[in-house]
């Protein structure tokens, strides 16, 4: 069994989850995946929002980011590589995930997968799973990151949030 990297982080406000979100975003490359889980309203979207735009930004560009509650899937081309953001709240069977597509994008895209349990033995072992939880005040946040080790060291946290 491979090492696992675990850091839980205590965020007071909703902008610095999105911070967080961002510093991580910075890190991702194709063929990475991103799994959250976390009760209803907790922050997952606000993550996966903050991410995806900041990662439009740095080429210039902003665009709506929706939820994918009812689409299931979102793709964001940015030029050489694709984020697909999916939410699967509403799935029922994880063989709906081969339907989507997802089983090739965890090879070829970037993947934020909402709602990430329902993808039982499909998800991918190499993955970052980010679970968001409410804090101890109704703003705050705790976040748990935990994935094998290399992503302790691919990631570029600032001291001020790690």
């Amino acid at each position: 069994m491979t090492d696992m990297f675990h850091l839980t982080v205590d965020l007071l406000a909703p902008e610095q989850t999105a911070e967080l979100a961002v510093q991580l975003g910075a890190s991702l490359v194709p063929g990475d995946t991103v799994l959250l889980d976390g009760p209803v309203g907790a922050g997952k979207s606000l993550f996966c929002r903050a991410l995806i735009q900041s990662r439009l930004a740095a080429l210039g560009r902003t665009e709506d980011v929706p939820s994918p509650s009812f689409t299931l899937v979102q793709t964001y081309d940015l030029g050489g590589a694709e984020i697909w953001h999916a939410d699967l709240y509403r799935l029922s069977d994880p063989q709906e995930i081969v339907e989507l597509g997802l089983e090739e994008a965890f090879d070829t895209a970037i993947c934020l997968v909402e709602w990430a349990g329902r993808l039982g033995d499909m998800a991918p072992p190499d993955a970052l799973h980010v679970t968001i939880l409410p804090g101890a005040v109704p703003e705050a946040r705790q976040i748990m990151l935990t994935g094998p080790q290399d992503w302790q060291d691919r990631l570029t946290l600032p001291c001020a949030i790690a």
